[in-house]
């Protein structure tokens, strides 16, 4: 088990991970990021691959999070063609792990977006089984705190029981994520025991639940004025040590379960990202672009988890 964190190549990137111990990465694969599935050469690949070797970093996942069941057909069709080309692109990397969001028509429920979910990823598993890559689908809700609308369905162990059902892939799994499961109150220990065997990739993001703003805006959060963090105004996310996941419990349901991948930090704490200029923010890529240029939140978040992963 390597630690890491989730950001766009660059040899800076790259340099500075390794300089702090980091020993893997998630590498971002969106169309935007240095790994665009649809241009990257395989002379760039080669450089690349052999950039991180030079600094003992592991590629853990490759990550790409669009609405795959988006109802604009347009978007939805260019997410799922351009998901094609990112399980080639992990096959040339030599990297087994790709991980996504799976998807939610927004202005449907949870159980009608089903069939959708089933048809679109029971092609990419099949095209992933012949590829021999794993597809990890991580459990953030992409919850609007405004309109309730939220963007993926993969967002609680009981929904992930009827999304395996439906596509009975040993190359369907989850990216875990703790922080999310803090503020939607599940228990992540638990869910770690009961779906072990089906955890592809785990990340690192701690939650912070402000209990001041919670117990005047309610379970639904903050409605009435602006938000200027990730959150719903009474949670936020946290670099590792500065929230309230229990850390020790979270690597230790882990090893409990076997799991052999890797942990990488994914780094959304606002706090420590105020410190630097943080740019135009008009799609995920973005986030993981640059929420990864502010340093000081991946150190601590390091210095934390180093001392309790085996």
């Amino acid at each position: 088990m390597k630690l890491g964190f989730y950001g766009n190549y660059t040899p800076e990137t790259v340099k500075f991970a390794s300089e702090v111990g980091f020993k893997c990465m998630e590498l971002s694969a969106w169309p935007k990021s240095s790994l665009n599935a649809d241009t990257i050469s395989d002379r760039r690949i080669e450089e690349i691959q052999q950039d991180l070797q030079a600094h003992d970093i592991e590629i853990s996942t490759l990550g790409y999070y669009p609405n795959f069941l988006d109802p604009n057909k347009a978007h939805s069709d260019e997410a799922q063609r351009y998901f094609i080309k990112l399980l080639d692109l992990a096959v040339k990397m030599n990297v087994r792990t790709v991980s996504t969001f799976a998807g939610r028509h927004p202005g449907l429920s949870v159980e009608k977006n089903i069939p959708l979910f089933k048809e679109v990823f029971s092609r990419f598993c099949e095209e992933a089984e012949k590829r021999n890559i794993r597809i990890a689908m991580e459990n953030c809700p992409m919850m609007n705190h405004v309109t309730s609308e939220g963007l993926n369905i993969a967002y609680s162990p009981e929904i992930w029981q009827v999304l395996f059902d439906a596509v009975p892939s040993d190359h369907l799994g989850l990216e875990i994520d703790p922080s999310h499961m803090v503020w939607q109150g599940i228990d992540y220990v638990k869910a770690i025991h009961e779906f072990g065997h089906k955890i592809f990739h785990a990340h690192a993001k701690d939650m912070e639940i402000l209990h001041d703003v919670k117990a005047r805006s309610g379970q639904f959060g903050t409605l009435f004025r602006n938000i200027d963090d990730l959150g719903h105004g009474w949670w936020r996310a946290r670099t590792p040590g500065w929230g309230d996941v229990k850390w020790d419990k979270y690597i230790t349901a882990l090893i409990e379960v076997n799991y052999t991948g890797n942990i990488d930090i994914e780094h959304e704490d606002d706090v420590f990202a105020k410190t630097i200029d943080m740019g135009e923010i008009t799609e995920e890529s973005d986030i993981v672009n640059n929420y990864v240029q502010d340093r000081n939140g991946l150190i601590l978040g390091y210095k934390t988890l180093s001392a309790l992963i085996p």
